[in-house]
């Protein structure tokens, strides 16, 4: 068993350093779901220092990626894909899993048109048009169903992890010529977003961390956010239901959109096709090209740590405005 420190950012505090026993090891595996044949493939990535956002020189820079700040990420898993429909839908779908749900859950109430567009569903597409509320209600589900904790990660675990050790635009270089090889993008995508996992991994294992859909973090949108941030594990912890912060572009975005640094602030327009009053709180109706993927942190947390968590980040802000 082997004994290190880390600091956790969990559920609205910041833990502060301790002692854990991490009786696995660090490595690659795949998360069963109880009771069905689906798994979720986790990566492990190393914690480090790395420069969030991006230099002024960089082509497609917006003001909001800066000021550049160097921080310190703790070691965490990471989906090696955004979650599809095949994993999404055993929640969603009340006829995919007959087992009961955890007193005070609810399943998404199922959406009035098909959000897929006709772009595809089973067989590996990626999850889609689900609300931030959506993906965190999932990520609770799957702790209750697994007894392991995941969640959404934090915008600069996101970038950190896309970066994979590159200081550059994309994890491959400064130029966007190979960007047809990692992400699907306006470029290649024929305007759809495609199976997960098709095109080439990062440097750490992630696929489609750039284009295919977007993803949702944890934070806050603040277009100054990396002013404040701190050094360590940075989090920009909610304080309204909107906007939050999206990363990684999308199959319908253009290259200069899709790097490693762009950010992209949550719309309440992205639900304006709901007629629905008042508006869903697990669908948006509008919002085809954002998903999202999953992470379970190193240290993991305890029952009551965990409620407090969903409550801080879910349930604080159930018919907010």
């Amino acid at each position: 068993m082997i004994k290190k420190t880390v600091t956790l950012v969990l559920g609205g505090i910041m833990a502060g350093t301790a002692a854990y026993s991490q009786a696995a090891p660090f490595e690659a595996y795949e998360q069963k779901i109880q009771g069905t044949d689906v798994t979720i493939k986790m990566v492990p990535i190393k914690g480090g220092e790395f420069l969030l956002g991006s230099p002024a020189g960089e082509k497609g820079r917006k003001a909001d990626e800066g000021p550049q700040k160097k921080v310190t990420i703790d070691p965490f898993w990471m989906g090696a894909y955004e979650v599809t429909f095949d994993q999404y839908d055993l929640y969603a779908d009340k006829d995919k899993d007959q087992a009961p749900l955890p007193d005070g859950m609810t399943r998404p109430s199922p959406p009035y048109i098909d959000l897929t567009l006709g772009m595809g569903k089973s067989g590996g597409y990626p999850a889609n048009s689900m609300s931030q509320y959506g993906a965190l209600m999932y990520c609770r589900w799957l702790y209750a169903k697994t007894g392991v904790f995941y969640r959404l990660p934090t915008e600069a675990e996101w970038e950190y992890a896309c970066r994979a050790g590159a200081k550059t635009a994309y994890p491959f270089g400064n130029s966007d010529a190979q960007l047809k090889d990692y992400a699907w993008t306006a470029g290649n995508s024929g305007a759809v977003y495609h199976k997960v996992g098709e095109l080439k991994p990062n440097a750490w294992g992630l696929y489609d961390m750039l284009g295919n859909v977007a993803e949702w973090t944890l934070d806050q949108y603040d277009e100054k956010a990396y002013a404040k941030a701190a050094a360590a594990n940075p989090w920009n912890k909610p304080t309204g239901k909107t906007p939050r912060t999206v990363k990684g572009g999308n199959y319908d975005d253009t290259a200069e959109n899709a790097r490693c640094a762009s950010r992209l602030q949550s719309d309440e327009a992205w639900n304006d096709r709901d007629p629905q009053i008042p508006k869903s709180k697990w669908w948006n109706a509008d919002a085809p090209f954002v998903g999202f993927r999953l992470v379970r942190p190193v240290k993991q947390p305890t029952k009551a740590e965990a409620e407090q968590f969903f409550a801080d980040v879910v349930d604080k802000f159930v018919g907010a405005r």
